[in-house]
């Protein structure tokens, strides 16, 4: 009868983790009412930027990547996404596909610009720049290395 109170007691403990982990993963969730306003941007290569992705300024979160697709004219990735509504960026704000780290994910990065004018719902980022892999850095600099001879 003792190993059954012992088991059960454990049961209880995983069982009251197991609550606290979906508590901590609902507060993480950002359940903002405000969807805020879309803008695109075009990129040649996008990395595994995902639907849901954050939008990030500075390291903050700013908005969400709603959906990736491709232009079958110019074969180009087009990304569109959310920023909040407070959020109003310069006309020559520049985008930018980011990794978190090594095994991170990724994120879109805004650099706003100096211009007052600024972007309005519908807009698309003009300047963007493209993800740089690791891979890609690494053959640069063995290119360039053996380019020097």
């Amino acid at each position: 009868m003792k190993r059954g109170a012992v088991e059960t007691i454990l049961g209880a403990i995983v069982l009251v983790v197991a609550i606290g982990f979906v508590v901590l993963g609902a507060r993480a969730i950002d359940t903002g009412d405000d969807d805020g306003y879309e803008l695109t941007a075009r990129f040649l290569k996008v990395g595994g930027l995902e639907r849901g992705s954050d939008v990030r300024i500075s390291g903050v979160k700013v908005g969400t990547v709603v959906e990736r697709s491709l232009d079958l004219d110019t074969f180009e990735a087009v990304v569109t996404f959310t920023v909040r509504s407070d959020v109003r960026l310069p006309s020559d704000t520049e985008a930018g596909i980011t990794a978190e780290g090594l095994l991170g994910g990724k994120y879109l990065r805004l650099f706003p610009g100096k211009e007052t004018a600024t972007l309005a719902a519908g807009q698309e980022i003009a300047l963007t720049r493209d993800f740089q892999a690791l891979e890609d850095t690494v053959s640069e600099i063995i290119f360039l290395a053996t380019d020097a001879n």
